[in-house]
């Protein structure tokens, strides 16, 4: 087993002293092409150029003498610490950490990025990490070929975001670039990068000093919960947009950051602007400009980014990127069956009637999923001489597709 691992992050500055002693003593190197081409590496050290780090990791677990990993920018930062770490190869690591590329991107760029998401995009996660550049207005890409500035912009289409690309930070051949989304496609990204994405409208950071990284759950200022009551709105909504049946539907669709909802029947916009408070990236649907307008104003009153497309289901949804989960305000069995044929994780919806809860739950168990369904009944009673206010009694439907677990 190696005697000492020594990890070293670069972002191009001068070595520092203790970097520079981990490495003469090293009798084993690995790192990229331009990290072994420093003139600080030993040349009778063994080199090893970096490409599965698990790989490395076993190579250098059987070496005996003294080991340097070379990483671009801070290798605890979404970098190699985390794999020769890991349990399996039983080595002890000594970090000797540099500026991270992505606090280098926010530096050439001037901005602060305590309010910003960060997202690591490789080619399996890079249809999340654009869902957090549509729900988000600050976000770092860490990119990797084949997921890169072009392949972001692409799948953004329709969104409109300034790009910042930073290409081969803390090298002569750095370079920033900021340009609209829509012109990232069009060029040859030079590896590495880190895409700084901004846009959108409203604020995911409170003003002045923050407390959290990222976005701050308490802003902007809402009343505490989901499923706000309707007067949060300024709208009247409907009985298939009641707080209870909302809240119901939030539950079982489980919206999370990563991942994109389509609200179908979108209505007043309640539920799609909820939605998007849990970090969730939005496409809300609906044949009605006033539908449409209304879910707009939702998103502004809740301060988050949501999409509002206008067209009439199922046809409209031909266009639109894959669903993580779908929730159906109304379009009838042919809009389920669309929806089923895209393989969302979830699908929920409700019926007015028993006879129609059947024939939405054969139509998603014909499309694959398991099917659960729910009589929900609620009262709203007046505190004052506890009468009752309003009733609402409904179905709440929803399909799960087996192989997403619970």
């Amino acid at each position: 087993m190696a005697d000492r691992v020594t990890v070293i992050g670069w972002d191009g500055s001068p070595l520092t002293a203790a970097a520079k002693s981990a490495l003469s003593a090293a009798t084993l190197v690995a790192g990229a092409a331009h990290h072994l081409a420093l003139p600080e590496v030993p040349p009778g050290a063994e080199r090893i150029r970096l490409g599965s780090i698990d790989l490395a990791a076993r190579r250098i677990a059987g070496h005996r003498g003294s080991a340097v990993v070379l990483a671009d920018g801070d290798p605890g930062f979404f970098g190699v610490v985390r794999t020769l770490r890991a349990p399996e190869h039983g080595l002890e690591v000594e970090v000797v950490p540099a500026v991270s590329a992505v606090a280098g991107a926010f530096a050439r760029a001037g901005m602060a990025w305590d309010d910003a998401q960060v997202v690591v995009a490789h080619r399996r996660t890079l249809r999340r990490a654009v869902n957090v550049c549509r729900a988000h207005t600050k976000v770092a890409v860490l990119t990797s070929p084949g997921a890169g500035p072009a392949e972001l912009a692409l799948l953004l289409d329709g969104i409109h975001r300034t790009f910042v690309i930073c290409e081969e930070l803390g090298t002569e051949r750095e370079q920033v670039t900021v340009l609209t989304s829509d012109k990232a496609a069009d060029h040859v990204w030079r590896d590495p990068n880190v895409v700084i994405v901004i846009g959108g409208v409203g604020t995911t950071a409170s003003p002045g000093s923050g407390w959290i990284a990222g976005r701050d759950p308490g802003y902007p200022p809402a009343e505490r919960g989901w499923a706000l009551p309707t007067e949060e709105y300024g709208v009247e909504l409907d009985e298939g947009e009641s707080t209870w049946l909302r809240a119901a539907q939030l539950a079982r669709l489980g919206a999370r950051t990563g991942d994109l909802v389509w609200d179908i029947g979108c209505g007043s916009g309640a539920l799609a602007a909820e939605a998007a408070r849990f970090g969730a990236a939005v496409i809300a649907v609906d044949a009605e400009p006033g539908a449409c307008a209304s879910t707009a104003a939702a998103a502004r009153r809740a301060c988050v980014q949501l999409q509002v497309v206008e067209g009439r289901a199922p046809h409209v949804l031909e266009r639109l990127p894959e669903p993580d989960v779908v929730r159906i305000g109304g379009g009838g069995l042919d809009v389920v069956t669309a929806c089923a044929d895209r393989r969302p994780e979830r699908i929920v919806t409700h019926a007015a009637t028993r006879d129609e809860a059947e024939a939405v739950g054969t139509a998603l168990a014909a499309g694959g999923y398991e099917v659960e369904c729910a009589l929900l009944q609620s009262v709203g009673l007046d505190t004052g001489d506890w009468s009752e206010r309003e009733r609402s009694v409904v179905f709440l439907v929803s399909g799960q597709r087996p192989e997403s677990g619970p």
